[in-house]
């Protein structure tokens, strides 16, 4: 059985709560959030201990779900990393490419498995599309949708296109040799 912590139950994580309680062969052993009103919601919904230790979670369990804001991904990783955890971890992985190089050689280093929360791999329809021989020429991606306060303190490049961007790049084949994008500020 593999004990799982999940740190961060806002939005995203309880999803991320309710996926762990279906997958068998895994047991919840709990969940850090510093926020009491939320923390106190999940306790009573999930029937789930909360920790209010990061550290105790960690030793606790053997796969660390890291559902915070970015900006304390690298850490939460590093720290799971020296303690030989397995990770998952939301995108993206961190701000920088050096953070996430970082990860990535103490990650081999240590033996450790680490998945970024790349979830449009498994859409359906993409998975349709890798039975597919396709050899596009262009390529256009539109993402529209509803503004959510949720995820604005990383870019939406970050947040929602490198989704497109990922999915590009399992589709094609070759090398990128021109990339052109436009935007439109929605606040300001």
């Amino acid at each position: 059985m593999l004990k799982v912590g999940v740190f961060g139950v806002g939005h995203l994580g309880k999803f991320h709560l309710s996926n762990w309680k279906e997958i068998a062969g895994v047991k919840l052993v709990g969940f850090f959030d510093p926020n009491n009103e939320t923390a106190k919601q999940v306790a009573a919904d999930y029937d789930l201990k909360r920790y209010t230790d990061e550290e105790k979670l960690m030793d606790a369990c053997d796969i660390v779900d890291i559902v915070v804001p970015t900006q304390y991904h690298f850490d939460l990783c590093i720290s799971a990393i020296r303690k030989g955890k397995h990770i998952f971890v939301e995108k993206p992985l961190t701000y920088t490419i050096q953070q996430a190089k970082d990860i990535m050689s103490m990650v081999k280093e240590a033996g450790v498995k680490l998945q970024v929360g790349h979830v449009e791999r498994f859409n359906p329809a993409f998975l349709a599309l890798q039975k597919v021989d396709l050899k596009p020429m262009f390529i256009e991606v539109h993402r529209l949708a509803q503004f959510n306060p949720r995820g604005t303190e990383v870019s939406v490049i970050l947040d929602l296109m490198i989704h497109d961007i990922d999915i590009i790049l399992s589709i094609v084949k070759s090398t990128v040799k021109n990339i052109s994008a436009s935007g439109v500020a929605v606040f300001i």
